[in-house]
């Protein structure tokens, strides 16, 4: 099958959308499934409001129609509610051509958190784009509740994976740090709540890698706290491995991908009792999970590093990347996206 996903999230942004993206396609591919991206690439951008080292791309009509046409692709997934996303869920409704979605960010309480627009607003919107969804793809039973709950429809499940051969316990960085290492990973902006991690009464270290808006404000407000910025790769693997926990503090995440990686390096986890945590962590030895974010995280210094390693080496990309397919696959007849006519370019553009 050939598959077209479009996301406004892309390289060099660092973030669970993306690297969910780039490991789908890595895993399609062995399953033999083509899969291209509509990506922001080759579009104008402005930076985002309040988040000015994030663009967004300024997608035109003409550009959409002719990438989506040159890929000539049997179905359509819009991974995010962005411009590029709105932009070929419009493409899709103009030709009555059937698309899936997943809902991947929480964007009402982000921007609630930034803007104080209210949640009802921002779940209206969201609503709205996934209502003519054949399938809202969600990575966990608990956010599918949720949804649910709020008014979304045509529900399906479509879970999250881990890379266990980059992500390892075998080469841990050597931190010159008083021990325990208690290690936060990721976006560093408000809405991944990293202060009430820092704000922690906790022995040893406290360590943040990662960049992003607050990482100033916070560096100066907690100035025994050690801040790393960003690592890729291997790097980023030893840090998380020489941890003695992951401290998870996100309120607003769907999932939470890095948990699986921080599992995966042999490095238990310690979070809030919320969406994502809850499916990853609850009912394992593998994390701690309460409401006092400090007692999560002495509890979680007890865990086994062995039980954690072999936990994540049980979620495959490969089986999340089935999952995704057979989504595609199982809509009924009517609904399958027919095969999109090539045009020459002329046509194309005309729209």
């Amino acid at each position: 099958m050939k598959i077209t996903v479009a996301t406004d999230a892309w390289h060099p942004q660092v973030n669970g959308v993306v690297r969910t993206l780039t490991s789908l396609t890595k895993s399609a591919a062995s399953l033999g499934e083509e899969i291209s991206f509509l990506t922001p690439d080759g579009f104008p951008s402005m930076p985002l409001p309040t988040y000015p080292g994030l663009r967004i791309a300024l997608p035109n009509r003409r550009e959409i129609i002719r990438r989506i046409e040159a890929a000539a692709p049997e179905a359509i997934h819009i991974a995010t509610e962005g411009p590029i996303g709105w932009a070929v869920r419009a493409y899709c409704l103009r030709r009555k051509l059937a698309f899936t979605t997943s809902y991947t960010t929480r964007f009402p309480e982000y921007v609630e958190v930034r803007t104080r627009l209210p949640l009802g607003v921002g779940y209206a919107v969201m609503r709205h784009f996934h209502s003519a969804s054949s399938m809202v793809m969600v990575a966990t039973d608990s956010l599918r509740q949720e949804l649910g709950a709020r008014g979304f429809r045509k529900l399906g499940f479509w879970t999250r994976g881990v890379d266990t051969e980059l992500f390892n316990p075998d080469h841990p960085a050597t931190l010159d740090l008083p021990r325990p290492i208690f290690m936060t990973m990721g976006r560093v902006a408000v809405e991944k709540n990293i202060e009430a991690f820092l704000s922690l009464d906790l022995p040893g270290t406290k360590v943040v890698v990662g960049d992003g808006p607050q990482k100033a404000q916070l560096e100066r407000q907690y100035p025994d706290a050690i801040f790393l910025g960003e690592k890729k790769g291997a790097d980023l693997t030893a840090h998380l491995a020489a941890a003695d926990v992951f401290v998870f503090p996100s309120l607003t995440d769907t999932f939470g991908v890095v948990q699986l990686e921080a599992l995966a390096c042999g490095t238990p986890v310690a979070a809030f009792p919320v969406t994502g945590p809850k499916d990853v962590i609850a009912g394992h030895s593998i994390g701690a999970l309460d409401a006092d974010l400090r007692s999560a995280c002495l509890r979680a210094l007890t865990m086994s590093r062995e039980a954690c390693r072999n936990f994540a080496l049980e979620r495959s990309w490969e089986n999340s990347a089935r999952q995704f397919i057979g989504n595609l696959t199982a809509l009924q007849p009517s609904r399958v996206l027919r095969p999109v006519r090539r045009v020459p370019a002329r046509s194309a553009v005309q729209g």
